[in-house]
């Protein structure tokens, strides 16, 4: 029996797309990030989220945005899945794109409703509270805002965007809520450190929460021509006429985060507000971040992940993740980073692990696809 919504006027979108490309050569275009247990949990990320929405949604009320080839694999993942709330696109847009077409489809079915972003690939441990900022998050959407979850720093990381956070809010079921001061891109080590000791930033979670018309009237504010062929496919979505369109509209979209289309235009015309979310998470954005899940904190640990791999250590920390089944030794190395796989291996240590990234670059220019 399928558990019911906790909000009536509530649905969650998982925009699962993005290849991760600084957890190359573990996430690749056919196999990105979030059909990966990167946790040790059993389960993938994306599994993760989906069990971590239910309670809020039902199952009946979650939809997924994800690529036309990854459409098999999200629903062997998530076999309660319905249909009508599987949402594919034809190439990656961005995530204004994603998650304002599966606003206006919504909007389309059920007037009043109030969508909740929550991306594919996060590690978030605490329910409770993460369930205690959705609802006040759903209720600050009620009262007309849009709404974002920041998260509590514990550390001054350089990995994440900030949040710098405004004056108290009087909002009924929303006694957190706080204006939005700004969006800080990801900062420097001495920035980061000054955040920290301020208190009044938050790590940018980008989860956002708000009623399916706000959104995107502030979406087409922003970007009129975007909305404009937003809306002309959730017109089509529903019908016979859904595959002719998106073909023809879709590949002409804009490609744009929604912090440049939403939240930064919203906290500018004071109608965005940041709860503060007091639980553990991660975005899992590079192999530094693995690492550190699996070690606790503690920089004496080695995270061992593979299911059939074959580590040998002495005297060495960080992370090996091994798909080849090859015997790996490591000896007196501190902060390393070893990811094995059956045609590609990369070695790179912690403090380097955002790095990655321009390798996966280089890949591209040079054309060599069959590794990506």
């Amino acid at each position: 029996m399928n558990k019911p919504s906790v909000f009536d006027d509530f649905y969650s979108v998982i925009p699962a797309g993005g290849i991760g490309s600084r957890l190359w050569p573990l996430s690749r275009a056919d196999a990105p990030k979030f059909l990966h247990d990167l946790t040790g949990s059993g389960k993938t990320l994306l599994r993760d989220t989906w069990d971590r929405l239910v309670p809020l949604s039902g199952v009946d009320r979650i939809m997924v945005v994800t690529g036309r080839a990854h459409r098999a694999a999200v629903e062997e993942q998530l076999p309660d899945l319905l249909d009508p709330n599987v949402v594919l696109e034809s190439e990656p847009k961005d995530s204004s794109a994603a998650i304002g077409l599966a606003a206006a489809i919504l909007l389309r079915r059920e007037p009043n409703v109030i969508v909740g972003s929550f991306a594919a690939d996060h590690v978030i441990k605490d329910m409770r509270g993460f369930r205690r900022a959705v609802a006040e998050g759903v209720a600050a959407a009620r009262a007309g805002y849009i709404a974002t979850i920041g998260i509590t720093p514990t550390d001054p990381a350089i990995g994440f965007g900030y949040i710098q956070c405004g004056d108290p809010l009087s909002i009924a079921g929303a006694p957190n809520a706080v204006t939005v001061r700004s969006f800080v891109e990801k900062p420097d080590l001495e920035t980061a450190e000054r955040y920290l000791a301020g208190g009044d930033h938050l790590w940018n979670g980008g989860m956002f929460i708000a009623k399916a018309d706000v959104l995107l009237e502030q979406l087409g504010k922003a970007e009129p021509a975007l909305l404009a062929g937003l809306t002309e496919l959730a017109e089509a979505w529903d019908t016979p006429r859904r595959g002719a369109v998106v073909d023809r509209v879709w590949p002409g979209l804009t490609k744009v985060a929604i912090d440049y289309t939403v939240a930064e235009p919203a906290a500018a015309a004071g109608k965005l507000v940041v709860i503060p979310g007091d639980f553990d998470w991660d975005d899992v954005g590079d192999f530094a971040s693995i690492a550190k899940l699996h070690s606790g904190g503690r920089k004496s640990d080695l995270a061992i992940l593979g299911e059939n791999a074959r580590v040998l250590a002495d005297a060495s920390t960080g992370v090996v993740i091994s798909q080849s089944g090859r015997l790996i030794s490591l000896i007196g190395v501190t902060d390393i980073v070893v990811v094995d796989t059956p045609d590609a291996l990369l070695v790179t240590t912690t403090a380097n692990a955002q790095r990655v990234k321009s390798v996966v670059d280089a890949l591209k220019l040079s054309g060599r696809d069959d590794v990506l």
